[in-house]
């Protein structure tokens, strides 16, 4: 489970219960940070936490800040600057320079939302969530919210009907270009600096042969959050005992696996049947698909056999198509055995849904992540 779901399901759940909860999201950064914006920490009336925003360093001090919340009912917006050389920060053990902007309110308001937004993750569409933070205009409180869908339908109200429509078509621009940022927005009577997170489906991984290896493979996707789809023509592997982390069992012969599984560009395919024939037709079945990544384990010699063999029956992947085919699957980090070799596969498939080339962190010249969000208050 991802760590936004399993925020999203203690909401839910500690609400059930009748606990006073807050939650704290960061909706701005500046300099180097630890986590970004969209990072969230929930914290219960009796101390417990889910999440996290800063890897430990802040969690204290906004566990505090969170009390007064719930007591008071009221939303607060906190700036906590880490870039100051005092011993503030130093008593803190903070291991970024840079500041965060934390929203933290009480989590009860956004109860229905956030089960909107899990039901979303679920069925893969992707969704703007749209936060007040601070509002100049009448009757538009801090805390309230717009969850947005690609086809410009919402759910919630800020409080106006002509404002909610203005707002959810600058949560559109905000999911077509994929960023989590708050800015300024004006309204019919006033302004308002709303937070808008995209919320994208995870990555879907599907896995053709469900052989001993791919167990590992299946489990560490499962562990980031991925929809794990598992293919075989063989029912009898496909079961929860070997994969208890899989969303969907596909159950066909591995050529009509596109059309059996409903293959679309969200589908990150691996390979792995370890049988020549078997994986001859899935790749058959793939070449042409609208799969993002076909990854083949195995020996690129393997590979041009395979794709060679399917010339000669008249199948000739296109460049494009080859571009998307990746054997031996994984990144080069000298994996030895099934659970390193996952690893490598599951590196390799990040790195492209995240449009980066892999390598070493040390050897890049640029921010680790885009420095596009900037809080509002002046640090």
């Amino acid at each position: 489970m991802s760590e936004t779901a399993e925020v999203l399901e203690a909401i839910s759940a500690f609400h059930s219960d009748g606990r006073k909860i807050a939650l704290a999201t960061i909706v701005g950064v500046n300099g180097s940070t630890y986590r970004r914006p969209g990072a969230r920490l929930l914290v219960a009336e009796d101390g417990k936490m889910v999440g996290n925003l800063s890897g430990g360093c802040l969690e204290g001090e906004v566990h505090g800040v969170a009390q007064i919340v719930m007591e008071s009912g009221e939303s607060r917006l906190e700036l906590y600057d880490l870039t100051a050389d005092d011993e503030v920060v130093w008593g803190w053990g903070l291991g970024c320079n840079g500041a965060i902007e934390v929203f933290i309110e009480p989590a009860d308001k956004a109860v229905e939302l956030a089960g909107a937004i899990r039901r979303a993750i679920d069925e893969a569409r992707p969704v703007v969530a749209a936060a007040v933070l601070e509002s100049s205009a009448p009757g538009i409180e801090p805390g309230a919210r717009l969850l947005v869908e690609e086809n410009g339908e919402f759910s919630g109200t800020l409080g106006r009907g002509v404002d909610d429509q203005k707002v959810a078509e600058e949560a559109l621009r905000s999911l077509a270009e994929s960023e989590t940022v708050a800015r300024e927005v004006e309204l019919s009577e006033g302004t308002a600096r709303i937070f808008f997170e995209s919320i994208e489906p995870p990555p879907r991984l599907m896995i053709c042969g469900a052989g001993h290896d791919s167990i590992p493979v299946a489990a560490a996707a499962a562990g980031l959050g991925w929809r794990v789809e598992v293919v075989d023509d063989r029912e009898s592997l496909l079961n929860r005992e070997r994969y208890p982390g899989a969303q969907r069992f596909v159950n066909c012969p591995p050529a009509d696996v596109a059309t059996a599984a409903d293959v679309d560009e969200r589908t990150f395919a691996v390979v792995m049947s370890h049988n020549y024939l078997r994986d001859k037709d899935y790749l058959r079945g793939l070449y042409d698909s609208r799969a993002t990544y076909v990854g083949m384990l195995g020996p690129k010699a393997r590979l041009e056999r395979l794709l060679g063999d399917l010339a000669t029956e008249g199948v000739a992947p296109t460049k494009e198509q080859l571009r998307r085919i990746h054997g031996p699957a994984g990144l080069d980090i000298g994996a030895e055995g099934p659970e390193e070799i996952a690893a490598a596969i599951i590196a390799e498939i990040l790195s492209l849904a995240r449009g980066r080339n892999a390598g070493f962190l040390k050897d890049r010249n640029e921010p680790i992540h885009p420095r596009r969000q900037q809080p509002a208050v002046a640090t």
